[in-house]
């Protein structure tokens, strides 16, 4: 499939902002909660998931944003704000170190705590919409 370059562009420049703010949001989380857990990691893939279920109930309900405003919000944002990538590394650190409970309890609160915040947001927002 073929992108255009204001779609490329679009979420391009919306990956740089999320990749900013998971780097300073989960820093910022991590700094201030004692932790064994990633709960930045944690933190940031609760909150995406709670605003991509916001954005995509806003998506479906209503006809306000262009294509590239949703591409810049939802891909780029969000897909850089989220953070499997670093979840999957921490929770395969915590197996290689020993460390099962901590792992399981890691990848049982990113799976389902990120379902439930991303229904929670689409709920929340559907209802306000409808």
């Amino acid at each position: 499939m073929m992108m255009s370059y204001q779609t490329i562009l679009a979420i391009g420049s919306g990956g740089f902002i999320g990749a900013v703010l998971r780097a300073y949001l989960s820093g910022a989380i991590n700094q201030r909660v004692p932790h064994d857990l990633p709960y930045g990691t944690l933190g940031v893939n609760l909150l995406g998931s709670l605003v991509m279920g916001v954005l995509f109930a806003y998506f479906m309900y209503t006809s306000y944003f262009s294509l590239h405003v949703k591409s810049f919000l939802s891909t780029g944002i969000l897909g850089a704000l989220t953070t499997y990538s670093t979840f999957a590394i921490e929770c395969f650190v915590l197996l290689q170190g020993g460390h099962y409970l901590l792992a399981a309890a890691n990848m049982s609160l990113n799976l389902f705590g990120t379902i439930f915040m991303a229904g929670l947001g689409f709920t929340l927002a559907a209802h306000f919409l409808k």
